[in-house]
């Protein structure tokens, strides 16, 4: 007799210590692709950086349009920093997800998420490490209307913001 029900999915993909761990390629914006197609190369989870580090990379990745990416750097600074800053580090993140979700063209979770993650950072006064918060703050605010009235098509490398401000 011949098995007619649905296949089942295969097996979770896991690290070398047994955690699940997608392994399917991203594209760009890190939406997965199908296994077998090339993607961009992924950032390292698990990474300790130092303050300066992480806001390097994360703004390489910003300014190469991979905000998801850049949020995974910032994700590892919260995840691996002292508590008292893990709430920069999560705002942050949360303003990469935001400009990745409004490239995608989800409007709604873009502005609902630029607006989230520049109300977290703004409560970081003094801003440390030379952060641009009230930079951040103007920028997602008038990124998060832009996609809220649909003015075309958000290029993440366009509309990247600059973290430490300008020089």
């Amino acid at each position: 007799m011949q098995n007619t029900s649905s296949p089942q999915p295969p097996d979770r993909d896991r690290d070398a210590e047994g955690r699940a761990r997608n392994a399917r390629p991203r594209d760009g914006l890190g939406r997965p692709l199908p296994y077998g197609t090339p993607g961009v190369d992924r950032q390292p989870e698990g990474v300790v950086r130092t303050p300066a580090q992480t806001l390097a990379e994360a703004q390489a990745l910003l300014d190469r349009g991979r905000p998801f990416h850049a949020h995974e750097v910032f994700e590892d600074a919260w995840k691996s920093g002292p508590e008292r800053e893990r709430a920069l580090w999560r705002g942050l993140a949360q303003l990469a997800v935001g400009l990745t979700h409004a490239a995608r063209g989800n409007a709604t979770g873009g502005a609902r998420l630029l607006r989230r993650g520049a109300a977290v950072i703004a409560a970081q006064q003094p801003a440390p490490y030379g952060i641009d918060v009230p930079g951040l703050g103007v920028w997602a605010e008038e990124l998060a209307a832009r996609v809220e009235r649909g003015e075309g098509p958000v290029d993440a490398a366009d509309c990247a913001p600059l973290l430490l401000g300008r020089a």
